[in-house]
Order: structure tokens, then sequence, then C-alpha cells
């Protein structure tokens, strides 16, 4: 076996995240660090990129907070990361959504996926 390969691998067994894709609304709660103390903080956004495989993999989510688009990469392999919830699955038809940067307001929504259970 390859040794990078082997890396990877030990490195991605520690993470356990559901399974998203773009256009999904996400909240991501991560470990901030100031001085000596530490405390969660959640960033709710939808995910705009997913880029790379394995342990080097990373997503980008975008909110807009007050008016102004924040983006924010997380790499899935950092410890920071505490936990990722998935409160809505969007219907999109492309991978990357850099679209969504120069829309505002009502059109910058994503439509919801609906499931059908038979």
């Amino acid at each position: 076996m390859d040794a990078i390969k082997f890396v990877h691998e030990q490195m991605l067994a520690k993470k356990e995240l559901p399974t998203f894709r773009p256009g999904d609304n996400i909240v991501v709660s991560y470990k901030i660090v100031e001085g000596d103390k530490e405390r969660i903080q959640d960033f709710r956004g939808d995910v705009i990129k997913i880029k790379g495989h394995g342990s080097g993999m990373t997503f980008t989510v975008r909110k807009t907070s007050s008016g102004i688009g924040v983006e924010r990469i997380f790499p899935v392999s950092s410890p920071n990361i505490v936990d990722v919830k998935i409160l809505k699955r969007g219907k999109v038809r492309r991978a990357k959504l850099y679209y969504l940067r120069d829309l505002v307001g009502k059109k910058a929504r994503i439509k919801e996926r609906k499931f059908i259970k038979q």
C-alpha cells in the first residue's frame, strides 16, 4: 500500500460526518480558541462547493449576515469541527454554486429536494 494512501485512511477514519451535497443548508459547529478559553460557534449556510477527496477534502459554506455575503472554507479532517447538521436538502443542478454570489434576496434561495416515500 502507498504510504500516502495509508496516512489519508488513518486521518479519514477519525471523522464521521453526514453526507451532504452542494445546495444543502447545514450548520457547522466548530471550536474557537481565544487565549486559554475554548467555545463552540455555529456557522449556518448553504454548501456552495465541495473540493477534493479523502482527508484533503474541503467544503465551502456561504451565508448572508446583515446583507453581506460571508463564505468560510472548512477542511473535513480539521480537529476543530465538532459537528455538522443538515437542515435542508437543496435541489440544484450544478456542483459549484458560484452564481449565488451575484444574487440577493429571494433569488438567492435554493429549492428544497422532495423525497417520495414508497
